[in-house]
């Protein structure tokens, strides 16, 4: 029984270690990389950038706010004197929009059904990919959001010279949870992490690999239209709760290439504690299925399975904290180092992104430190 309890406690002491490449890659990102880096500026003429397609896909549940934040977008692209835009509202419900010059309107019909049986926001994606709906070349581009993201100008800039540049078929950027009115302190501060994550991984996978070795998000991204219809969305039900990180395995396993794209977007945290219980559930979910689809080789999703399994197995890799205490055993030293290297990067992660996504200046030194707490 002893020698049991004993393998136990070393298999809860290696699960640890899981993490080991998301910490690493964090690390690196964020210390070989501007954490705080200036304005982004235009690397040539707004006029001369191609034409950018901006797809917000929404079920329709919330028109007024789907009207508001296209107005702001729209509004913001002015602004920057971006000219030769569009924004393509996806829904699932028609939300008539009044008319404008600027805005396209996409219903997918219920009768709609892709050929490989893809679902959800999937299903809308691919429909916009179908040659009598779209309305795109293959060297536009598309910047896809989703109906609560709100670019900055920032933001346009970085899009546009990701776009003039034109090196790489697909590009992501830096959200944002805390700008504006925080509707839940809770899970904005929870989200913190992710702001980290954009600034560490996401960064440092696209900036110095060129490719999604742990997927990417699905909003914020920006793709060559001639790309994102050979990748296409439609791969089935596997592909359809987390349909952003399947089709970047999709991609990583065709040979494009991704880019970081400077400048952040603005994105409110769920609302409700049970809310975000279930994002992250459905993020799991997804990701369990990409993870362990045949058609993504072992090659491209090595690092996204063990970052999984990392976040599946964190209750029990957490509580080494408790387990080391009352039943220590003998570790090699290294162990010891790399467990502690997990933990403290996934602790500097939580106030990093604190640091980064919240203003002192607008909430003051006492508001801000209790958020660091």
């Amino acid at each position: 029984m002893a020698g049991l309890c004993t393998i136990v406690l070393y298999l809860m002491r290696l699960l640890t270690v899981l993490a080991l490449p998301t910490c690493i890659c964090n690390c690196l990102g964020l210390l070989l990389y501007n954490a705080f880096p200036e304005k982004v500026r235009l690397k040539g003429s707004p006029l001369l950038a191609p034409f950018i397609c901006i797809r917000v896909v929404t079920r329709g549940d919330y028109p007024d706010l789907v009207r508001a934040n296209v107005a702001r977008n729209i509004e913001t692209c002015a602004e920057v004197g971006l000219e030769n835009f569009i924004v393509e509202i996806v829904t699932d419900k028609p939300l008539n929009l009044s008319k404008h010059p600027r805005i396209r309107e996409v219903v997918v019909p219920s009768t709609y059904r892709p050929k490989s049986g893809a679902l959800f926001k999937a299903r809308a994606l691919q429909y916009c990919l179908e040659d009598d709906v779209s309305i795109l070349g293959d060297d536009d581009w598309i910047v896809h959001l989703d109906e609560e993201t709100l670019m900055t100008e920032d933001s346009v800039r970085g899009i546009l010279n990701f776009a003039l540049d034109g090196k790489h078929a697909f590009g992501q950027g830096l959200i944002t949870y805390a700008n504006e009115r925080v509707v839940n302190w809770v899970t904005t501060l929870a989200d913190s992490f992710r702001v980290a994550d954009d600034m560490g991984k996401l960064r440092f996978q696209f900036w110095a690999f060129h490719r999604p070795l742990f997927s990417w998000k699905g909003s914020y991204v920006v793709t060559r239209a001639g790309a994102e219809r050979k990748v296409s969305f439609d791969h089935g039900p596997d592909g359809s709760i987390a349909e952003d990180c399947f089709f970047s395995m999709v991609a990583y396993r065709e040979g494009y290439t991704f880019d970081f794209i400077p400048g952040e977007m603005w994105e409110k945290s769920p609302f409700s504690f049970w809310d975000f219980l279930q994002q992250r559930k459905r993020w799991l979910q997804g990701i369990f299925l990409v993870v362990h689809s045949s058609a993504i080789p072992l090659r491209h999703k090595l690092f996204l399975a063990l970052a999984l399994y990392s976040w599946a197995t964190i209750p029990l890799s957490t509580s080494n904290l408790i387990l080391a205490a009352f039943w220590p055993i003998p570790c090699p030293s290294l162990l010891n180092f790399l467990c502690a290297f997990v933990g403290a990067m996934n602790l500097y992660m939580y106030i990093f992104g604190v640091i980064k996504s919240f203003s002192l200046y607008r909430l003051g030194p006492i508001r801000f430190f209790l958020c660091l707490l």
